[in-house]
């Protein structure tokens, strides 16, 4: 199988490496013989966003042979399908050819017309973008990858590792898989989505009063029961009025506000204390491990557990033996 991987001024070596690594390790395990080429809109050299000089990129000649294509990143400013690309992606699909948009290179794909409603994944920086040009996409943050068979994307930089292991295990079955991932020591599948890995900043306070009042007094108090009715009385307003300001000043309801920062409380803890997950549980007002983690599954996609072992921002002393 051949996999003609794209190539443009200002790609980072990363996004080019890994689709590179993923299915050449193919071969180099005897597993296949799978084969990968850059090419860009002419046969020419490329300079990659560190700045290196790539010679012997070839040209859309040899997408028109391959059996995969990939868009493994695109351009920072998210610039438009050029009509080069566009037609070779189009021609790619026409004639059965897998094609794939890791990371960014989902907006290609998009640009290319093949992801008209369909559901897709990207970056979670781009998906503002993707969806202002192409509303009919259905995009979900919360998965890694996705595959139509036909067409592919991928969510963060790394995912790009994820979905291209799939597209290993979908060709030959999870053992080659499975030696792909041990002998490039990352794991063979990961789950959960990349809503864990999007900054959740504690939004700023509503300049609308008393509502701003209140926020500032729940965040100090989430370990404790806040209803919505404890929260109106705190506020001095009836449920039914509280509710509506509520909305009207943040534009979530009273519970969904609460959840999100007991949430954003759960992850700072997680990610810079060694407390327990029930004390973390109690602490952040979920009362017990088990609704903490429940709360976190629907949310990030992930467990507590998992989550600390990924972002410990704790120092750590390291002692030799």
């Amino acid at each position: 199988m051949h996999i003609a991987v794209y190539a443009f001024d200002g790609v980072t070596m990363f996004h080019l490496a890994v689709p590179q690594m993923v299915f050449d390790e193919v071969s180099r395990q005897g597993l296949g013989e799978w084969t990968t080429s850059l090419f860009s809109d002419g046969p020419n050299s490329i300079r990659t966003a560190e700045g290196y000089q790539l010679a012997g990129v070839e040209g859309p000649e040899a997408a028109a042979r391959a059996d995969v294509v990939v868009v493994p990143s695109w351009f920072d400013d998210g610039r438009v399908l050029g009509d080069t690309l566009r037609g070779l992606l189009q021609d790619a699909h026409r004639r059965d050819v897998t094609v794939l948009g890791l990371c960014l290179g989902a907006i290609a794909v998009a640009d290319a017309g093949l992801l008209a409603g369909r559901q897709a994944v990207t970056h979670w920086q781009a998906f503002a973008t993707l969806t202002e040009r192409h509303p009919d996409i259905l995009l979900d943050r919360s998965v890694l990858y996705i595959d139509h068979g036909d067409v592919m994307t991928s969510a963060g930089t790394a995912s790009g590792l994820d979905a291209c292991l799939h597209v290993v295990r979908d060709r030959l079955g999870a053992d080659a898989a499975n030696t792909v991932a041990r002998s490039l020591v990352v794991a063979p599948h990961r789950e959960g989505g990349q809503a864990q890995y999007i900054e959740q900043p504690v939004p700023q306070r509503s300049s609308v009063e008393p509502i701003a009042t209140l926020l500032e007094w729940a965040l100090g108090n989430l370990r404790e029961s806040l209803t919505v009715d404890r929260l109106a009385e705190q506020a001095h307003m009836s449920r039914r009025t509280f509710v509506r300001a509520f909305r009207a000043a943040t534009g979530t309801t009273p519970s969904a506000w609460i959840r999100s920062r007991r949430l954003d409380a759960a992850r700072r803890l997680l990610e810079t204390t060694d407390r327990s997950i029930d004390h973390i549980a109690t602490d952040c007002g979920f009362g017990n491990a088990v609704t903490l983690r429940q709360n976190f599954a629907a949310a990030f996609s992930t467990t507590p557990t998992d989550y600390r072992r990924r972002f410990d921002a704790r120092p750590h002393i390291r002692s030799l033996h």
